[in-house]
């Protein structure tokens, strides 16, 4: 059954959440902590490992109900419930959304009178076997050397995830080196393939379709190149493939037994838990890879069956939709105080800005309000030295998610201490501001230099305080994420799960190749057919 169509600004919590912003959005935060000292004893949740302090944050008690209310009316309990029952809610595809499915628990999901639970399990188990195999050195090369190589061929979805995990988990890793290849640029294989040895590399090509132009691409290229040493019947033991078109794969010279399938009830964006995770689990071993998964589920729990008002990714999203459609933000910045995770905010960006970036509700009418949120980030403390100067004195109202652990991984207490007095200084520093006469003291009475120095404050932040970056906990993390989008989607009664936006421009990227090849040029807009004269001079 699909979501219910609810229009959110015609309900009558929104209309008593524009009324509450009017009063609401000229009160400082510097004022309401003044009056509640106790502010973060009541505005935060504790969630195992997971700490979140939300109370430096431009609300009152009366916005979080009112919030709460817009979700009892968008009818999100309801929502969820077909979230994660298997029903077709991706409608503009006919699809179930069930990357929950991937790390669940349960005995029983069913999709299209199916139960999906034993085939997901009888993936996993292949994976964890041939990872074994690779990893111990059983399974070998054509000449009989251990693997010492993984290259993931991949974009989107089949790259972002499994890269950014591999990179966040770098602490946990084995003996092999991880690469990834995405970019149809040539340059960027050209630089992969430099560093590898054909007779100790093993390949990953990551494509449902297995015809996706820059996945195939790449992977005709390294095939081609792995040729120049190996022969034919090779292939098939240093190429694997994640897809559902057997044909194509075999085509390739994959072998069957080396092809690990995906569904299409998994979006790309949110794959990593199935076998295009495959290059996570050959990184740091099945074991970690399953304690990912568990963190994961355990993140799904807690959202599918804790009260809206503790529950960690519903009053994240919440506060998103306060700030998006009532504050009028466009942009959010997720800045996580770990090296490790410096590639979190390319990935949520395609997470959150792929699903919610729609301009049409459920009904395919426009809407008349905003939906999506711009994701942008740099790990701190690099990014205090980037981008913080805007968020501190810009005329931009970005709110912030800081993400800090309290124990570091190799155990460097000085450098995790002053890394963690940064992350609690640029909080308290974004909240409080620095008023004139503090200003003007530090400039030594320079009424010139004061308003320079002067800071308003009043910068909204969430807080999220985790004990340690270990797969458990960034499971969690992105399972935290996954589910505040949904639930964003929810509430601005939009298809979260399509992305024919994407779509469009590949279709005019094969038009205008055959453009390039022949050397024919087509009708376009006048600056498209000047553009492509140009290129073709050359």
């Amino acid at each position: 059954m699909a979501l219910a169509n609810v229009n959110p600004a015609q309900t009558g919590s929104w209309a008593k959440l524009q009324k509450h912003f009017s009063e609401l959005q000229h009160i400082a935060m510097q004022e309401l902590f003044a009056v509640d000292p106790a502010r973060a004893e009541r505005f935060h949740l504790q969630w195992g490992d997971f700490l979140l302090d939300y109370s430096k944050n431009r609300i009152t008690d009366t916005t979080l109900q009112l919030l709460l209310q817009l979700a009892d009316e968008v009818k999100l309990k309801e929502a969820i419930q077909k979230y994660f029952s298997g029903d077709a809610i991706n409608v503009t595809e006919n699809r179930a959304v069930l990357h929950t499915a991937l790390r669940s628990s349960a005995f029983e999901i069913f999709v299209d009178g199916k139960n999906v639970i034993p085939e997901i399990q009888a993936v996993h188990d292949r994976m964890e076997v041939f990872t074994n195999e690779i990893i111990s050195g059983i399974r070998k090369g054509y000449t009989g050397k251990a693997f010492t190589d993984i290259v993931n061929i991949g974009i989107g979805g089949s790259d972002l995830g499994p890269d950014m995990a591999v990179e966040a988990l770098q602490f946990y890793k084995n003996h092999l080196n991880i690469h990834f290849v995405s970019n149809i640029d040539g340059d960027h294989v050209a630089e992969v393939l430099k560093k590898l040895n054909p007779e100790t590399t093993l390949f990953i090509v990551v494509s449902k379709t297995f015809t996706t132009q820059e996945t195939i691409s790449n992977a005709t290229t390294i095939k081609n190149w792995f040729l120049q040493s190996g022969k034919t019947e090779d292939v098939s033991k240093h190429f694997v493939a994640v897809s559902t078109n057997l044909e194509k794969v075999t085509e390739f010279g994959i072998s069957l037994e080396n092809t690990f399938p995906m569904w299409d009830w998994v979006g790309g964006r949110f794959s990593l838990w199935s076998a295009v995770g495959l290059s996570i689990a050959l990184s740091v071993g099945f074991d970690h890879y399953k304690q990912l998964l568990e963190g994961a589920r355990n993140m799904d729990d807690h959202f599918q069956n804790t009260a809206f008002h503790k529950n960690i990714p519903v009053v994240l999203a919440l506060l998103s939709i306060w700030y998006n459609n009532f504050f009028g933000s466009q942009t959010e910045a997720v800045i996580p105080y770990s090296q490790y995770l410096k590639k979190l905010a390319p990935y949520l960006q395609q997470a959150v800005m792929e699903s919610n970036g729609k301009r049409v509700d459920r009904d395919g009418n426009p809407v008349a309000y905003q939906t999506g949120n711009i994701i942008w980030g740099e790990p701190g403390s690099n990014s205090q030295h980037a981008f913080f100067q805007l968020l501190h004195q810009g005329t931009k109202l970005i709110p912030c998610d800081f993400i800090g652990f309290k124990e570091s991984l190799h155990g460097n207490q000085e450098h995790h201490d002053k890394l963690m007095a940064n992350f609690f200084a640029q909080t308290e520093a974004l909240l409080l501001g620095k008023d004139e006469s503090k200003a003007m003291e530090e400039s030594d009475n320079n009424a010139f230099l004061t308003p320079f120095k002067t800071f308003e404050g009043n910068k909204p932040t969430n807080t999220l305080l985790i004990q340690k970056l270990t797969p458990k906990a960034l499971g969690s993390l992105l399972a935290m994420y996954e589910h505040k989008i949904f639930v964003q989607g929810v509430v601005w009664n939009i298809f979260s799960y399509d992305q024919f936006g994407v779509e469009y421009g590949k279709q005019l990227a094969t038009t205008i190749l055959e453009e390039i090849h022949s050397g024919v040029t087509k009708p376009h807009d006048s600056s498209t057919r000047f553009l492509l004269q140009h290129y073709l001079k050359k």
